[in-house]
């Protein structure tokens, strides 16, 4: 497998490009998917509190053999616990629960508009960054209006917005948002959760055509947009799959035209609705 590159985050940090997900992986069963990635060459590992799943990701990490440093962390913080002293606290558990020194990158999951705590939330984030226990600050499913929020009442930029993105939910409006201020898209659901985009008849033809699986080409279009990504799976041959796509680049042409699937189809949550 070729290097995964890297993106230079707001505040020069190094992310990798392509991660593995551990949503809905029990944390029974976490340990061995990890594993897998790591072996597979994967060197961001994506989990949340919400997941129940850190001990057995932050197991995984020490017994990989890999050093530290090497690693992209990244963990999230939970709609309940919003608020100041609250997400410092929470922040303490999940790096106690991944056995870990510091995090690499600290997500408010979702903004949670009905309690009206975000922004006091990222104050503490704030905190937890100028302390050096998380080298970077950001947030996960913020529309347009919660991060012009966040920037006019804080004067600090998240690094990185990690939002559901794939080609039948482009987010089109919101990744020139994000290029505007120097944020990080980084895409959940990047293939569809297996809701019918890898079936889709121009996704195939495509991935037919480049003698890559669907989930390759669908991949490969997040990277060349630019997204970070971060594809889930369980079974060790996908795990490797997924990450076998810096061989191949699509033509200008095929990523406009997994770009115009649609029409716009979300898979999860509304952010503006969720609490």
């Amino acid at each position: 497998m070729s290097q995964i590159p890297s993106l230079r985050l707001n505040n020069g940090t190094e992310m990798p490009q392509l991660g593995f997900g551990v949503f809905q992986i029990a944390p029974e069963e976490v340990m061995l998917p990890v594993q897998s990635a790591i072996d597979a060459g994967y060197r961001l590992i994506d989990t949340a509190a919400g997941y129940g799943n850190e001990e057995g990701v932050g197991r995984a990490l020490q017994e990989s053999g890999v050093a530290r440093e090497q690693f992209f962390v990244t963990t999230k913080l939970t709609n309940d616990e919003h608020g100041y002293d609250r997400a410092l606290r929470a922040f303490d558990g999940s790096l106690s629960k991944l056995g870990l020194d510091y995090i690499d990158l600290y997500l408010i999951h979702w903004p949670a508009p009905a309690k009206d705590l975000y922004v006091e939330t990222w104050r503490a984030l704030e905190k937890i960054h100028n302390d050096g226990r998380a080298r970077s600050i950001g947030v996960s499913n913020f529309t347009e209006s919660h991060l012009r929020r966040l920037i006019d009442e804080s004067g600090t930029v998240p690094a990185v917005n990690q939002v559901e993105l794939h080609p039948r939910f482009v987010q089109s409006s919101l990744r020139e948002f994000h290029a505007k201020h120097g944020i990080a898209t980084e895409a959940w659901a990047p293939i569809g959760q297996g809701k019918g985009l890898l079936e889709d008849p121009a996704v195939r033809e495509i991935a037919g055509r480049y003698a890559k699986s669907p989930a390759q080409v669908v991949l490969r279009w997040h990277i060349q947009l630019g997204n970070v990504t971060i594809p889930k799976s369980s079974t060790p041959t996908r795990i490797r799959s997924n990450a076998d796509i810096f061989d191949f680049e699509l033509t200008e042409s095929d990523v406009e035209r997994l770009t115009e699937l649609g029409p716009p189809e979300r898979i999860g949550p509304n952010p503006d609705t969720f609490n």
